[in-house]
């Protein structure tokens, strides 16, 4: 299986790493993309992205690793976006592809669950000059619980 991790300060295009997946590949036969962008809820200004590089990579690594191990996988991508965002900027994209929707949609979910509630990533929220750490979220940890 082919697989694609980045961590970035540059956006990314959706479709350009769609076609990444698939190009040249006819036994494909679902492609599940998920972007998501930096909300601007509650007067949020910014949102600041921190890691370490190499050892984020290992861990996204690690999961798509078990991502393969779980369903029948024929690429993934997995792009984060660190520094400094602004609203409505894109943050994060996770694309799997497989010959069937059922496995690229159960393989991005999880892949997001991950992301959410355990990759090695700090964000800084920056509201009328007021800067907190983002703690992590209840209904995230929740959903992520289905995995195990």
């Amino acid at each position: 299986m082919a697989a694609h991790i980045s961590i970035q300060h540059e956006d990314f295009d959706v479709a350009v790493e769609s076609e990444r997946l698939t190009a040249g590949r006819a036994d494909i036969g679902a492609v599940v993309t998920f972007s998501g962008l930096v909300r601007s809820d509650d007067g949020l200004a910014s949102l600041t992205l921190e890691h370490y590089p190499g050892m984020t990579e290992r861990e996204i690594a690690r999961h798509v690793t078990e991502a393969e191990s779980r369903w029948p996988l024929m690429g993934v991508s997995v792009i984060h976006r660190v520094g400094r965002l602004s609203p409505g900027e894109r943050i994060v994209l996770v694309a799997v592809a497989s010959a069937h929707r059922a496995a690229a949609f159960e393989a991005a979910n999880f892949l997001m669950d991950y992301l959410k509630t355990r990759a090695p990533f700090w964000k800084l929220e920056e509201r009328a000059g007021k800067r907190e750490w983002v703690e992590a979220k209840r209904e995230d940890d929740d959903a992520a619980k289905r995995w195990e």
